[in-house]
């Protein structure tokens, strides 16, 4: 009788199995057959970590990007894919060569109080993500249906029932939802793209990174081309997809006594995985692209999702005479409130498996999936709440005004979350003892590696001061800006102490493991 089983009565238990142990490796894989039915038994968790990379949080900033600099950021959306590729790679293979998500092996790897910090380090980092996900569903809710904002928040929170069915019906079936909605998806926006006509020889143009593209000017509604690059970087990669990406890559029956088993595993998980980014990448390129072909060059002067909306059911906004003619039926704003709501549900489900990940992970804690899930939503819920309770009596542009700056600010958690993600990850794959001769990163990887996750921590840390200063307004006062900036500072340091500590407690727990192999071969 398995853990699961033996405490299923309790709201509370201790966990240290299997990472998601309801359903790892219940998923069987056919054995000798070919190419296509092999990787048809192994695609799903692939879309799962998909979903992370196409979030309502990407949406603004990939529309702006093309509305302030045209096709030049189009680049920096293909390197940030190529990144993710390359560490959700790394996560899936930690999953299935150790049997241990991210979250366990780094706890198995450092003391018990770095643990408890990195937990809620990565706790908080779900909830900015679930905040943006809040937001998303209840402007969704409330623009196809006119269901006020307060009541539509709520409402997000009823998505636990969703959830509790679909873990009724089997984890294959959830994965073939989540394929489902990321085809509405994108099958909106490749409809909207595809009316706009746009210059195709610009946008592939836009694909070659120069020296502009990471610029400190010109600056446009506020944005810089570097701001711009940060903020679809930031959008883009996100901590908590590993850790869920190292758990669900798990969920396949494999054979772990047998290398080759293995190796297929790992082979066929990262060609999923690489499909499904893939279309994740269509998804923010196609965004991009509408920023700039769909609306007229400097039309969308609110980029929230009310502003984006608005614009699409406002002819005047729209580029062309065929665009005018279908934003006046109202089925351009449609499908992107459709779009925005089927994003939403989307993140719901892998949000809340990637919280037990990190909870069993990080503390051998266990919760019922709906209890993590209700839990995760009513803490998110309440600064959405108190946002639109405070400036309903302002008007409706003050309104949606705060609730994007709520979104935009929220996302800061991320930024320093996620390079205690990557570095571990690359530390684990990248060692003999956890990964073996075979299954360690070559030496390719591991160069590359190590330049996406340097590159990506100083990213995000130079990006910092800018993001605690959006927390002050557009118009915040020189004392303010200071106080941010002091904020800013103290924060990048202490996230460099952490880091250390972080990679000392690693770098010894590999030594330890190390030692003991030593001793077993002797």
């Amino acid at each position: 009788m398995s853990n699961h089983q033996a405490h299923k009565n309790k709201l509370l238990n201790h966990a240290n199995g299997p990472s998601l142990e309801e359903i790892n490796g219940t998923v069987t894989v056919p054995q000798g057959k070919g190419f296509w039915k092999t990787l048809f038994a192994y695609s799903g968790p692939g879309a799962l970590v998909a979903v992370g990379y196409m979030d309502p949080g990407n949406w603004s900033t990939s529309i702006t990007g093309g509305q302030n600099f045209q096709y030049l950021l189009m680049s920096v959306i293909l390197m940030s894919s190529l990144i993710a590729m390359l560490l959700q790679y790394m996560a899936a293979k930690l999953g299935i060569v150790t049997q241990m998500d991210l979250a366990q092996a780094i706890r198995a790897r450092t003391s018990k109080k770095l643990g408890i910090v990195l937990w809620i380090l990565t706790e908080l980092a779900i909830m900015a993500t679930d905040i943006a996900e809040v937001i998303g569903a209840a402007i969704a809710l409330y623009l196809l249906f006119n269901i006020p904002l307060a009541i539509a928040v709520f409402i997000t929170v009823f998505d636990v029932l969703l959830l509790l069915l679909l873990t009724k019906i089997g984890f294959r079936k959830i994965e073939a939802i989540v394929v489902c909605l990321i085809f509405v998806i994108l099958f909106v926006f490749i409809y909207q793209v595809a009316l706009s006509n746009p210059s195709w020889g610009e946008v592939f143009k836009g694909f070659i990174p120069n020296s502009e593209t990471f610029a400190n000017e010109p600056a446009i509604g506020g944005q810089t081309p570097l701001t711009g690059a940060l903020g679809i970087i930031g959008a883009t990669v996100m901590p908590h997809n590993l850790y869920l990406h190292s758990a669900v890559s798990q969920t396949r029956k494999v054979d772990h006594t047998n290398e080759e088993r293995v190796a297929e595993a790992v082979r066929f998980t990262t060609w999923d995985s690489n499909i499904q980014l893939t279309l994740a990448f269509f998804v923010n390129a196609l965004l991009l692209i509408m920023g700039v072909a769909v609306f007229k060059t400097g039309a969308v002067k609110d980029p929230s999702f009310f502003g984006l909306y608005q614009a699409l059911s406002d002819p005047a906004t729209m580029s062309n005479g065929i665009l005018v003619s279908v934003a006046k039926s109202g089925l351009l704003s449609t499908l992107f409130a459709v779009a925005l709501l089927a994003s939403g549900q989307n993140s719901t489900i892998t949000g809340t498996l990637t919280g037990q990940v990190i909870m069993e992970g990080f503390i051998h804690m266990r919760m019922p999936i709906w209890l993590r899930r209700l839990v995760t939503r009513l803490i998110s819920v309440v600064p959405v709440l108190v946002c639109v309770v405070v400036t309903s009596g302002k008007g409706t542009l003050e309104e949606h005004e705060a609730l994007n700056n709520l979104m935009n600010n929220s996302q800061v958690f991320l930024a320093f979350a996620l390079p205690f993600s990557m570095i571990p990850l690359l530390m684990m794959t990248n060692s003999q003892a956890e990964m073996g001769d075979r299954f360690k990163n070559n030496l390719v990887v591991k160069i590359l590696g190590w330049i996406s996750v340097i590159g990506l921590t100083y990213l995000n840390l130079i990006g910092l001061p800018g993001q605690i200063e959006g927390f002050f307004g557009d118009h915040a006062s020189a004392n303010q800006l200071i106080l941010a900036d002091s904020i800013a500072y103290g924060v990048i340091v202490l996230v460099l102490l952490l880091l250390a500590w972080t990679i000392w407690d690693l770098y010894k727990g590999n030594k330890r493991v190390e030692a003991l192999l030593k001793e077993g071969n002797q």
